[in-house]
């Protein structure tokens, strides 16, 4: 990362002296990763009920969203502010499954972005999906490492970067998206990806070879990919980040600091689900280096009070589905463990859950395994009372039960391709039902995988076996691509979510467990 050049003249003495400019500061107000979190969450990242929102036990929603940043923008007057999505508005809770997409686009509108970030699961419901929204909001939607130019629905709605015009200086934003896009979500054919790291560099010259000199990066890549950006990439001068759910704080001991510097460029990232906003500070010098960089994350607990607005049209469209949200499914006598750091990394109780209801489901047509992607589960399940509505917040995508057959040696494929990206979290980690195995991270990536059985016995790589997975898994989501051109494959079971309401009822009340069906060895 080199600095960029500073101006200077010489004055009539002859002296060289550096030129006089006040210098910029510029606020970033930023969320990320929002998910449908369209209502206050509990702090489990669910939705929360409208009596705990009540008595103070929930946190965020987009009425506190909009409280906070109007805030900022009130306490801020007269000084230049600019407001960032670094993506993923869509999928997660039944505001989504609902509206897809409406509800997203209309509070997004009515609090006011200035730029968002495409995330992956904008493609979700396709090209079509990111469409509605890019045509929907009033603001740009950008990635700059996506060619969308051959696709009859994007191109022309979506570009490589945007110039901000504030307070008379012209601010750089360039994106760019998880490379891995196609096997997480649904883009068509017709969007082809492109490096990250070469397309950002790209997008900088261009807007430095239009005389712009303050460059924010606004990604969908996750905190490793950021910072490996940071590093890599000439003349960036900021990066706010996605993707990952990263918490960055200075004030919770357990979070990466805001910001985390690499080099001179600091990164940023405000966690997930509405639970906080970003407020990064930059102070640029007249050449556009940054000279300061501070801030902190803002969490949106029952001390935010909520825009009453936004609130009571927030409530209105809840009307349709609190019936369902509510409703009492069975009883749990523990919490059920779901949590992204947990269920992406190691056996987890809500992975046994889901994968062991998938497999009393289908054990009389033969089923004698279940892969379930860990980055399916997307939440974690108080003890008490289980609502349909807590069910469907872990299980969000609407897949279905998915059977088919496989090799023993494409089990074997499949469980290293879902262990190959545990450093980065990703959510292709294998959680399972009548097959154990053993993952050591002292190994490399496809060589990681030993001790595997099947129904007890030991994997036979010659052998067929009749499996479960999900429907986005068995069309080869996730990298699963040994499973997409399977035999005898029927992906339009029920729902995941009904597959597990109906465990439960029948298993209530449930008590959540972990037995050692997958053992981690961690790197040395």
């Amino acid at each position: 990362m080199s600095s960029k050049l500073k101006l200077s003249t010489v004055l009539a003495s002859g002296f060289l002296a550096t030129t006089a400019a006040a210098d910029t500061t510029l606020h970033v107000i930023h969320i990320n990763d929002l998910h449908s979190r369209i209502q206050p969450i509990s702090r489990f990242d669910g939705t929360c009920s409208v009596e705990d929102n009540t008595e103070g036990k929930c946190f965020g929603g987009v009425a506190r969203v909009a409280t906070v940043i109007n805030q900022l923008r009130a306490d801020l007057a007269g000084e230049n502010v600019i407001v960032l999505d670094a993506g993923d508005q869509y999928q997660g809770s039944l505001m989504y499954a609902t509206y897809k997409g409406d509800a997203e686009i209309e509070f997004m509108n009515t609090i006011g972005f200035d730029a968002m970030a495409v995330g992956n699961h904008e493609f979700d419901d396709g090209d079509e999906g990111l469409a509605k929204l890019a045509n929907g909001v009033d603001f740009p939607v950008i990635s700059g490492n996506i060619d969308v130019s051959q696709s009859n629905l994007l191109a022309g709605i979506v570009d490589n970067h945007v110039v901000l015009e504030v307070g008379g200086q012209r601010i750089g934003i360039i994106s760019a998206l998880a490379a891995d896009t196609p096997e997480t979500s649904s883009p068509s054919d017709s969007v082809i990806f492109t490096n990250e790291i070469e397309s950002l560099q790209a997008d900088v010259d261009a807007l430095t070879d239009d005389g712009v000199n303050m460059i924010i990066a606004l990604n969908h890549v996750g905190v490793n990919m950021d910072m490996a950006i940071a590093e890599a990439v000439d003349g960036i001068d900021a990066v706010v980040g996605g993707h990952s759910h990263t918490l960055m704080s200075n004030t919770d001991e357990d979070a990466m600091s805001y910001p985390t510097m690499v080099g001179n460029v600091p990164v940023v990232q405000a966690y997930a689900y509405s639970k906080y906003v970003g407020h990064l500070t930059l102070v640029f010098d007249d050449a556009g280096n940054v000279t300061s960089a501070t801030g902190d994350t803002i969490l949106l607990d029952a001390s935010v009070a909520e825009d009453e607005t936004i609130a009571a049209r927030v409530t209105e469209l809840a009307g349709p589905i609190d019936d369902l949200m509510v409703q009492v499914v069975s009883q749990s006598t523990a919490v059920i463990e779901g949590s992204r750091e947990v269920c992406r990394a190691m056996e987890c109780a809500m992975g046994n859950l889901v994968a062991d209801a998938m497999l009393d489901r289908t054990a009389d047509q033969g089923v004698v395994g279940v892969i379930q992607n860990g980055g399916g589960i997307r939440a974690t399940i108080d003890s008490g009372e289980v609502t349909m509505g807590e069910i469907i917040t872990v299980l969000p995508f609407q897949n279905t039960l998915a059977t088919f057959e496989a090799t023993g040696a494409d089990i074997l494929a499949a469980l290293e391709n879902g262990v190959s990206e545990m450093e980065d979290g990703a959510g292709r980690f294998p959680q399972v039902a009548g097959i154990t195995f053993t993952v050591d991270l002292n190994n490399a990536p496809f060589a990681r995988v030993s001790d595997v059985t099947i129904a007890g016995s030991p994997v036979d790589e010659a052998a067929t076996y009749l499996l479960a997975t999900n429907n986005y898994m068995r069309n080869g989501g996730d990298g699963y691509a040994m499973f997409e051109d399977a035999t005898n494959a029927y992906d339009f079971g029920p729902g995941l979510e009904r597959v597990v309401a109906d465990y439960l009822v029948e298993n209530g009340p449930y008590t959540p467990y972990t037995d050692g069906r997958i053992t981690v060895i961690d790197a040395e």
